[in-house]
């Protein structure tokens, strides 16, 4: 076998064809860096988001949607009172009726921006059991509280929706009275509103849901809900299990991962075939060096090795610096979509893949160049010029 320093050396005969060599595959790892980062962060928070001790009332009709639904506000009270084996605290069950809607606001340095936003009571931290509130408190008449994304969701600085400050909602202007968490949830994204408030200022009599959570002994069940339904058709519920629910809209955004994959894809294909056609110019005027080297006694096979190596050697480089601009440029960040925000984060299994994207440039790209560097007979080989 050649010597290992023997490719080394070889990298840097040409140091334009490195440069492009390093950067054409730090670009193609980065941007599927980016593909599987884009998607697991986007299915990490929608399957984080439902609990299947959950299960939501809407209107019949409106089970992909929550914004969409209506719900009478008495179904409530009936369900509390008609299903067994809801979770109790405190006496309180937990039955939370809520509207969802989205708006623009318009925060204190005048920014106008859609933002999501919730009717709650405080009985709704019973069935949201992932929120914590950071500071403030619960809103009453008059306040609102928000999420600690919801300035990533809206485009501000998180100073705009400081505790303290206000919002306006149209001509109607609510002071911000505390900022809540709910790690790795779409609800951080949220603000949430009084629900009488939300009510009149949305102009809406009805809720647009009911979140049930069950009892963690197993008394109760989502067909204990779904024979609630059953019995009061006169309602027009439809009972969902929340992570359910989650699942449907992940599919809802499928398309969206399959456009970041063909965008990944289309530029790599780009890079590999610039790349081959460089690796094909740089090989062609190799192929008598490679000749001599076998006359002196090395086989084909080492060079054909040392060729992967050598290849392998740029293309690793150009992996190693995609996952530093990743780090920098990547992870941690929040990216904001319809329903909420997610966050990038460079994982075991995106640092794999773009390791295995990186091996896959320098091996399966090098071999149409390094095999026809090396087919012609010997002879011919040394008469070339």
């Amino acid at each position: 076998m050649l010597p290992f320093t023997y490719a080394l050396r070889n990298l840097f005969r040409d140091p334009s064809r490195l440069a492009q060599t390093v950067g054409g595959s730090a670009v193609v790892v980065l941007l599927l860096i980016a593909a599987v980062a884009l998607n697991q962060g986007m299915d990490t928070v929608l399957s984080a988001s439902g609990s299947p001790q959950n299960v939501i009332l809407v209107g019949k009709g409106s089970e992909e949607s929550i914004e969409r639904s209506e719900v009478e506000i008495s179904a409530e009270s009936a369900a509390a009172t008609s299903i067994s084996g809801i979770e109790s605290k405190l006496g309180v069950l937990a039955v939370s009726g809520e509207i969802a809607y989205q708006a623009p606001i318009t925060t204190a340095s005048g920014v106008e921006e859609q933002a999501l936003l919730r009717g709650v009571l405080e009985k709704s931290l019973l069935v949201h059991t992932t929120v914590s509130l950071l500071e403030g408190h619960f809103p009453g008449p008059g306040e609102a509280m928000v999420g600690h994304l919801a300035h990533r969701k809206i485009g501000v600085d998180k100073d705009d929706l400081a505790v303290g400050k206000s919002l306006k909602f149209g001509d109607t202007e609510v002071k911000i009275s505390g900022r809540f968490a709910a790690p790795g949830t779409v609800l951080e994204s949220e603000i949430w509103f009084d629900r009488n408030d939300l009510a009149s200022l949305t102009q809406r009599g009805s809720l647009s849901s009911i979140t049930i959570r069950l009892a963690e002994d197993g008394s109760g069940s989502i067909d204990d809900v779904e024979l609630f339904t059953f019995q009061r058709n006169d309602l027009e519920l439809s009972a969902i299990r929340e992570d359910h629910y989650y699942d449907k809209l992940s599919v809802f955004y499928k398309p969206i991962k399959i456009m970041t994959w063909v965008t990944a894809a289309l530029v790599a294909a780009g890079a590999v075939f610039g790349g081959l056609n460089t690796l094909y110019a740089a090989f062609a005027a190799r192929i008598k060096e490679m000749a001599t080297l076998q006359s002196i006694g090395y086989t084909r096979v080492a060079l054909f090795v040392s060729l992967i190596q050598e290849s392998l050697l740029a293309t690793l480089t150009g992996t190693l610096l995609a996952f530093i601009l990743a780090y920098f440029l990547l992870d941690g960040r929040t990216v904001p979509f319809s329903i909420g925000t997610f966050t990038l984060t460079l994982t075991p299994t995106v640092l794999f893949s773009g390791l295995v994207a990186g091996i896959l440039l320098g091996t399966i790209g090098t071999l149409p160049p390094a095999i026809r560097c090396l087919l012609p007979s010997l002879p011919k080989a040394l008469r070339s010029s």
